[in-house]
């Protein structure tokens, strides 16, 4: 059977809705999606992940993946502290949904799934390594080597907002937070009056975009990428700091990466759900 012919279910599962399709070959079908109870008790929210998974399981599905916004032991699909959902400390829930549908289950955090979801349905098409990089409130990412996610032991590389920068660290600047943490305002309030033409505003983002350009070359200096594929929601903002960005990308040290690098801004509609899915894919790779 190729992986053409083979059928997953992708759960993107966030911290108040999860959303899930079946994905065959590059189709992505069936798409459901569901509020959780967010506040519920562990098994409540498990009920509405089974909720969205029972309308898209059928006989001829080969595998499940699930994406969650938390630290995830790959190995054995334990999720723990799932950001927003305080019952969900510590969930076997690899575990437990291969014994509720009798098929392999892969689970792994949001950033990783967005990376896949590029390498194998966007952007990263084509190459054989590549960086996703998520820029919301904060700021995280997933690496593809060798055609293949390097999750790390404990799930926790790509985790380039954590680095140590200036005072605080690179998601502190070079992130959606930027606005509140600097200037006390509300990014999506400095959004609207950018797009508005407002030379302040336009300002913070150039300001921002600057950190997002430092934060780029400590991963071009550790990885080397030729791909760096931009999601999450501060992308939209993109015109408003790219500029920044590349003036300090251009002072990287060794002019032929930057000469190779390409910047791109995801595309994908479903990349939460097709990236779930593609965890099964990089699973056989």
């Amino acid at each position: 059977m190729t992986r053409q012919s083979e059928r997953v279910i992708g759960i993107d599962l966030g911290g108040t809705h999860v959303r899930g399709g079946l994905v065959q070959g590059e189709n992505l079908s069936e798409i459901r999606a569901g509020r959780i109870n967010s506040g519920g008790s562990e098994d409540e929210v498990l009920q509405d992940l089974f909720r969205i998974t029972d309308q898209l399981m059928e006989p001829s599905v080969r595998a499940i993946g699930v994406g969650v916004p938390s630290v995830v032991d790959v190995e054995t699909g334990v999720i723990y502290d799932v950001v927003n959902i305080p019952s969900w400390k510590e969930v076997h829930l690899k575990e437990l949904m291969e014994k509720q549908y009798g098929v392999p289950v892969w689970v792994n955090n949001d950033a990783n799934c967005f990376a896949l979801g590029e390498f194998y349905f966007g952007w990263g098409r084509g190459h054989s390594s590549m960086i996703g990089l998520t820029i919301g409130t904060g700021l995280g990412g997933g690496i593809i080597i060798n055609h293949k996610l390097y999750p790390g032991v404990n799930c926790g590389s790509g985790e380039f907002g954590m680095v140590p920068y200036l005072d605080k660290f690179y998601e502190y600047y070079a992130a959606g937070q930027f606005f509140q943490n600097v200037h006390g305002m509300d990014g999506e309030q400095v959004f609207r009056l950018a797009e508005a033409g407002d030379l302040k505003a336009r300002a913070m983002y150039a300001e921002m975009g600057a950190h997002l350009g430092n934060a780029m070359k400590t991963i071009m200096y550790t990885y080397d990428p030729d791909l760096i594929v931009l999601g999450g929601s501060v992308r939209a903002a993109y015109p408003f700091f790219s500029t920044a960005m590349w003036e300090r990308i251009r002072s990287f040290v060794f002019t032929r990466s930057i000469d190779r690098l390409r910047i791109e801004l995801s595309e994908l509609e479903n990349g939460g759900i097709l990236g779930a899915a593609a965890l099964y894919f990089d699973s056989i790779q």
